[in-house]
């Protein structure tokens, strides 16, 4: 197929709830100007990797062929340590190990023998762990890939294994100040498994001839390395000040804040992406959207959002969580959720929920603070939870900052602009401190 108009760029999401697809022009003037988007909902707790590659190919389909056609690169995104084995051929073995299984916490003592302390990867949800857990089932002896979300998805565009990103090989024990695996991990026998890193946005291969032909795209698109959803959401806000922050509000809520320093906190769920001279430091947490759909359609959350005082602040004190197990700011496996008591005023219980997670959220910055991250300044917000204003308010009282939706909250535009070879152009804004320290 031949291109007959500016080149686009596709950046495509997959998040918790839902995969989305944006394409961008790529170039020129009109760079970064959103040309058209397509959506799919899908509940990843109760997806395979094969429903993953559904998803993908659904989101082709339903892009306009005068988009398809001009596709110059594709670049995709995942959830942070949902990962799957692969036999040889890149066929699952088993269902996706998600970002929040703790299952692996029966090897933590094994990890902590082996990791540094207060690394990213000493956690029961880790990468790393789960590998490590994966390593002692039987179909471990068929496994010759360990993949990421984002790295899985993008295997089925461009045909290639083994390949994936700095920032989704942070939790599996990759070294992002020097760019390689650490003497520690490289001599584990699990080592063979370990995908090949580069950078984000850059490109991996031509897209999959097949994949070509079925979706009227030129044969000379490019697939181009992804990142992690939440990193994808920054990168969309275009917060490039140190001490300016994005929390993503999807069904977990997911912190991210631009710090000259790195800060390691395992004990926290805190860790650092590396970005450009700077480090994202921030943490992930199990609160969030999937616990308010427990209790509320969307059309309540927002009928009764309208009815609270987000200026008056609730006396409920809960710790929301879908079930039992936390990553950050609390790092507990265990920890049990926090919902009673609960009133019989709907208004007054969704009030109690946005008050509590307002607090985590809070408590997310205050941990990162107290570590040595640059002080916060403003906070924007990505994700379906920056449509409601009440809990804006609520996050800005307890945050005491300025607190903003972002003006690209979706993922799937920071995923495009990665696409269309921005990554670089997006570090080069940055302002050059030093190298990433090595502590």
């Amino acid at each position: 197929m031949t291109q007959t108009a500016s080149p686009l760029a596709l950046g495509i999401d997959f998040g918790t709830s839902g995969a989305r697809a944006i394409a961008v022009v790529a170039t020129g003037e009109a760079a970064g100007s959103i040309r058209a988007m397509a959506g799919a909902k899908y509940d990843l707790t109760q997806t395979s990797a094969r429903d993953w590659q559904l998803v993908l190919e659904a989101l082709l389909a339903d892009l306009p062929v005068s988009v398809r056609c001009n596709l110059g690169a594709i670049a995709c995104n995942g959830t942070s340590a949902t990962v799957v084995p692969c036999a040889a051929d890149g066929a699952p073995l088993a269902d996706p190990l998600l970002y929040n299984d703790s299952r692996a916490a029966t090897v933590l003592p094994e990890l902590r023998a082996i990791a540094p302390p207060e690394h990213a990867v000493l956690s029961a949800s880790s990468s790393l762990a789960k590998l490590l857990w994966w390593q002692q089932q039987p179909e471990f002896t068929r496994t010759r890939w360990f993949l990421h979300q984002a790295d899985w998805v993008e295997f089925c565009l461009h045909g290639q294994l083994g390949i994936s990103d700095y920032h989704n090989a942070l939790k599996l024990g990759y070294d992002p100040a020097r760019l390689r695996y650490p003497d520690w991990l490289q001599g584990l026998a699990i080592a063979t498994l370990l995908p090949r890193v580069l950078a984000p946005g850059t490109p991996i291969a031509p897209i999959d001839e097949a994949i070509a032909l079925r979706f009227d795209l030129p044969a000379a698109c490019t697939v181009r390395a992804g990142t992690t959803d939440s990193i994808a959401a920054f990168l969309a806000a275009g917060a490039l000040a140190p001490g300016t922050a994005v929390t993503s509000l999807g069904s977990t809520l997911v912190l991210k804040l631009l710090s000259e320093r790195r800060v390691e906190a395992a004990q926290y769920g805190i860790y650092s992406h590396r970005l450009g001279h700077l480090w994202l430091a921030g943490g992930a947490s199990n609160t969030g959207g999937a616990v308010l759909q427990q209790f509320f359609s969307a059309n309540d959350l927002r009928d009764l959002s309208a009815c609270l005082d987000p200026e008056h602040p609730s006396e409920l004190d809960y710790y929301p969580l879908p079930r039992a197990g936390e990553r950050f700011p609390i790092a507990d496996p265990e920890l049990l959720p926090r919902l009673q008591p609960r009133p019989d005023d709907p208004v007054a219980f969704l009030h109690g929920l946005l008050e509590s997670m307002s607090r985590i959220e809070t408590l997310g910055y205050c941990r990162l603070q107290e570590l040595g991250a640059t002080p916060l300044q403003r906070v924007y917000t990505a994700g379906g939870g920056a449509l409601n204003v009440a809990w804006e308010r609520i996050r800005a009282r307890h945050l005491k900052v300025p607190v903003a939706a972002a003006q690209h909250s979706e993922a799937a535009y920071g995923t495009a602009l990665l696409a269309a070879g921005q990554f670089d152009a997006i570090v080069a804004r940055l302002p050059r401190l030093a190298e990433p320290t090595l502590e």
